[in-house]
C-alpha cells in the first residue's frame, strides 16, 4: 500500500483557501499513484484561531464530506482527510475524517486528548472513544497529534490488531525530536506501520515542524520529510512482513493484562 503525507502550509483562519489548496494537494498524490492521502491536523482553519472560532469551524463535517467524499471517489484512493475544526450540536471538536476508494466515509474521530498548555480543553469538547476501520482489506486507527503521548490510548486499539496507524498533527518545531521519537515507538511497541503527517508553516509565534515520517513495524523510517516547509512524501508500506515480525517476537501473545492497572 503506497502512503502520502501531504505536509501542508495551511493559511491562518481562511478554510476557503486551505479547502482549495487540500484538494489540491490530493489531487497531486493521486497523480503519483498512492493508495491513501492523508492530510494534517486542522487544516481547515490552521491550530487554532480562538476568535470565530465558532463560525470558522465546518459544520458538523459538512463540508469536508461533501469535498473528499466526492474527489475519493472521483480519483478512485483513499483519504485520511486529517483533522477539522468540526462544530457539532453540543461544542467545537478536532475532528478526524476517512474516505474509502468508493467515497464512503468509514471512520470519524473526535481527538480524545486535548493539549492544555495552548488552551485547547478550553475551546474544544474531548473526544470519548477510538476509531478503527479498514482500508483495501487493511487494519488501520488513527490518532490527532497530543494523543501519541498516551500509549495507553493506541494499545486500546492495537490489541485488536491493526496494520497501520495513522497521526495527524500540528506538532510544533521546537519539539520535533519528540514526535520522532514518539512515532517510532508507537511503531515499535505495536508492531505496526505508523504514518504521521504534520502541518507546515506558522501561525502567531508558533512554527510548525513538519518532518512527517512513516515508520515500519521495526522502527525503521522508510520515508521522511526533509524539514518544516510544504512537501509530500510517499512510501510503500508492505504489510506482508507484519506476520514475520509479530511471529519472532510475540509481544501480543506474551503481555500479561491481569498485572496491568492503569487509571
Amino acid at each position: 500500500m503506497k502512503v502520502t503525507c501531504l505536509q501542508m502550509d495551511m493559511k491562518f483562519a481562511c478554510p476557503q483557501e486551505n479547502f482549495k489548496k487540500a484538494e489540491d494537494l490530493v489531487r497531486q498524490a493521486a497523480s503519483q499513484g498512492t493508495d491513501v492521502a492523508v492530510l494534517p491536523e486542522t487544516w481547515n482553519v490552521g491550530f487554532f484561531p480562538k476568535e470565530n472560532l465558532d463560525t470558522l469551524a465546518d459544520d458538523n463535517g459538512k463540508n469536508v464530506k461533501q469535498v473528499f467524499s466526492a474527489l475519493a471517489k472521483e480519483l478512485g484512493i483513499n483519504i485520511v482527510a486529517g483533522s477539522v475544526v468540526n462544530r457539532k450540536a453540543d461544542g467545537i471538536y478536532n475532528t478526524a475524517f476517512v474516505f474509502n476508494r468508493e467515497g464512503e466515509c468509514v471512520a470519524e474521530y473526535d481527538k480524545a486528548h486535548l493539549f492544555s498548555p495552548m488552551d485547547e480543553d478550553k475551546f474544544f469538547n474531548k473526544g470519548t472513544a477510538n476509531a478503527t476501520f479498514e482500508l483495501d482489506g487493511h487494519k488501520c486507527g488513527i490518532i490527532i497529534c497530543y494523543d501519541v503521548r498516551f500509549p495507553e490510548w493506541t494499545r486500546n486499539m492495537t490489541v485488536k490488531g491493526l496494520d497501520i496507524l495513522f497521526m495527524v498533527s500540528q506538532w510544533p518545531l521546537v519539539r520535533v525530536p519528540h514526535l520522532d521519537a514518539l512515532t517510532k515507538a508507537r511503531a515499535i511497541e505495536n508492531q505496526m506501520f505508523v504514518v504521521c503527517c504534520n502541518s507546515a508553516g506558522k501561525a502567531g509565534q508558533t512554527v510548525y515542524g513538519g518532518n512527517s515520517s512513516i515508520n515500519d513495524p521495526w522502527g525503521v523510517t522508510i520515508a521522511h520529510a526533509i524539514g518544516s516547509e510544504q512537501e509530500i512524501i510517499s512510501a510503500d508500506c508492505d504489510t506482508t512482513i507484519l506476520d514475520g515480525i509479530r511471529s519472532s517476537i510475540n509481544v501480543f501473545a506474551d503481555r500479561r493484562p491481569e498485572l496491568y492497572k492503569v487509571n
